[in-house]
């Protein structure tokens, strides 16, 4: 059902902004367990992507229409999609106000909305970005461009990096090196003629130190020059120059130029404005909403949930891990509807497939304790190309036909469909 936003007043009893992974999952699940509550989506966009499959079907691992179809086919039957955007919130009165000045109160609130990519952040990159090199997977409008850069790459320094800040899918920046890279190895005379460079923000490669050690590993490998606490700040894009703030313990921050001929940019990220300038935000960098860890519920306003990358849950910003807060969100919030206490608990799951090559996957799984744990039965610190099956053939299929359809919680990952993934030939047993 489609709302047109013509009423300037509506009611619901479950409001979820944003109709992503997060807010179809919750919804799908919310109907599933209670048929007639009254859900309600808001949500803009026509296009829902599969954002996972951007990375694969840009390198010609997955076709690139199996990661987007109509908003309007993943709408859960029963749920009322209002296509318009949040304006405003304001908590106090239990309502949202729409960009169309639609005023939609609720008696339980659920943010989903992801976050915003801040291009402008970085000087000089908006106007360059698809020029002189300079490219990002980070954007759907430049995927294929993207890939078309890297396949035509005659060799040189092509440089990769990580920003400051959270970001969606923590792994996806060496995802694109690793495969770039495979490219270049397989591609005449570039292999040879080209120094990769991979400058992240962060202190190391990985945050898990256990899939960390696995990563250097593979940077090693592939005399890959990774250079840590690097954080991209301007392009010079006629020059091809792009500016880092380098800021190393016990030395004075500095900045350094690093000349390229192809430049794979990652954007600093945060929550959407309109969630980071109003009272459902966290003081504090990023904006996010700002919610108990354990039960995704506001810390502030009892009736308001959150989940995914615009909630403050201190995980990794990935699809993974909202297959494992969605559950936990769509129990408690059914509690507090029903004026029971919140017993469902997170623990922090969350998972990033990281694509090491044409042919393996490290199936990086973690807890809020940073401690690596394991869907699969195996050492999932272990580069595997069964995994790699999963990421590329699996993964999709699971997403558009159990996550959005609210059948996926019953277990975190694939349990389900054991037989399907021994018919890939998969390894359940620790080799």
């Amino acid at each position: 059902m489609v709302a047109n936003g013509s009423a300037s007043h509506r009611h619901h009893q479950v409001l979820i902004v944003g109709g992503g992974s997060g807010g179809i999952t919750v919804a799908a699940q919310l109907l599933r367990a209670r048929p007639g509550l009254d859900v309600a989506i808001l949500e803009p966009a026509t296009v829902h992507d599969y954002q996972s499959g951007w990375i694969p079907a840009g390198a010609g691992l997955l076709p690139l229409a199996f990661t987007h179809r109509p908003e309007a086919s993943v709408i859960p039957p029963g749920a009322c999609w209002i296509q318009d955007s949040a304006a405003r919130f304001e908590p106090e009165a239990q309502r949202v106000i729409t960009a169309t000045g639609e005023s939609i109160s609720y008696q339980v609130l659920v943010v989903a909305m992801g976050l915003q990519l801040n291009w402008n952040h970085i000087q000089g990159l908006p106007e360059a970005l698809g020029s002189h090199g300079i490219v990002s997977a980070y954007s759907r409008d430049h995927i294929i461009a993207t890939w078309a850069a890297i396949r035509g790459f005659q060799g040189g320094i092509a440089l990769f990096t990580h920003p400051a800040t959270p970001i969606k899918c923590g792994g996806a920046p060496q995802k694109v090196m690793y495969l770039a890279d495979d490219v270049f190895q397989a591609t005449s005379g570039v292999g040879v003629n080209s120094h990769v460079i991979f400058c992240t923000a962060m202190a190391k490669l990985y945050p898990v130190e256990a899939y960390n050690t696995t990563v250097e590993q593979v940077v090693a490998r592939r005399h890959i020059d990774a250079r840590t606490l690097h954080n991209l700040i301007e392009v010079r894009a006629s020059e091809q120059v792009a500016v880092f703030d380098v800021r190393e313990p016990g030395v004075e921050p500095r900045r350094e130029e690093i000349r390229f001929d192809l430049l794979h940019v990652v954007p600093p990220m945060a929550a959407p404005d309109v969630v980071a300038h109003s009272p459902l935000a966290i003081d504090g960098p990023g904006g996010w909403v700002e919610v108990n860890k354990d039960t995704c519920q506001h810390k502030r306003f009892a009736d308001v949930f959150a989940l995914g990358d615009v909630s403050s849950l201190p995980t990794s910003k990935s699809l993974a891990a909202i297959r494992g807060q969605a559950p936990v969100l769509v129990a408690n919030l059914l509690a507090q509807l029903d004026q029971r206490p919140l017993l469902a608990h997170y623990d922090g799951y969350t998972a990033c497939p990281l694509i090491t090559s044409f042919h393996s996957v490290v199936m990086a799984e973690f807890n809020y304790e940073l401690q690596p744990v394991s869907s699969f039965l195996v050492d999932p610190t272990k580069e595997r190309w069964s995994m790699f099956l999963v990421e590329t053939r699996v993964f999709p299929w699971v997403y558009w036909h159990r996550v959005l359809k609210g059948r996926l919680h019953e277990s975190r990952f694939l349990k389900p469909f054991a037989p399907l993934v021994r018919a890939l030939g998969l390894a359940f047993k620790q080799p």
